[in-house]
């Protein structure tokens, strides 16, 4: 099987969620086409979505602006896996607590932006996270926390009793940049477990 992964590809880390999601397959034995999603028409031909990190607003105007929104909603109800990574995660909540970015409402959460606070307060923590044996490096860089899940959000992980990494239904959403390291299971996580469901 070929996973056919689409990666939003405004801004964030493209090459190095592409590399996760190829060494996520390579470990099932599977291959992986990633595609760059700047458009609409790219979507509907995806197996899975990846929604990376980088300035929610900009984010969320480009994917309504050039009607990717409608199409990103449309993955998720037909109950293909999504991942959303730091602002990714933001646009895919209910709530960001802030009206310049139109949420996708993926997730049903709120979400407070740089509550890790500012890019000199990054930092790596070995995260325990649900479904994963031995606990993942997680890099959080000007994180946004998660305030809130609704009753059908699983919390996969969680750091100082706040969550980090949650799932609703396919969507998987971090807080963290799980692309920043070698490690691929977040990915694998996220993807490969959804799609062989």
């Amino acid at each position: 099987m070929t996973l056919r992964a689409g990666v939003l590809a405004v801004q964030g880390d493209v090459s190095e969620h592409a590399a996760a999601i190829e060494r996520a397959a390579a470990a099932h034995d599977e291959t992986a086409e990633v595609v760059e999603i700047r458009e609409s028409g790219i979507v509907p031909d995806c197996d899975a979505l990846l929604l990376p990190g980088g300035e929610s607003t900009t984010i969320s105007r480009l994917v309504s602006r050039e009607g990717i929104d409608a199409e990103i909603q449309a993955h998720v109800d037909d109950g293909k896996p999504v991942l959303a990574t730091c602002a990714g995660l933001i646009v895919a909540a209910t709530d960001a607590q802030d009206d310049r970015v139109e949420t996708l409402n993926l997730i049903d959460a709120t979400i407070e932006r740089n509550a890790f606070g500012r890019q000199k307060d990054s930092f790596e923590a070995p995260l325990d996270v649900a479904g994963l044996d031995e606990p993942f490096p997680a890099v959080f860089i000007r994180a946004p926390i998660i305030d809130y899940v609704g009753d059908g959000v699983e919390v996969l992980a969680s750091w100082d009793d706040r969550p980090v990494a949650v799932r609703d239904g396919p969507v998987v959403g971090t807080s963290f940049h799980p692309e920043l390291t070698d490690d691929s299971r977040v990915h694998d996580l996220a993807f490969f477990d959804s799609v062989q469901a």
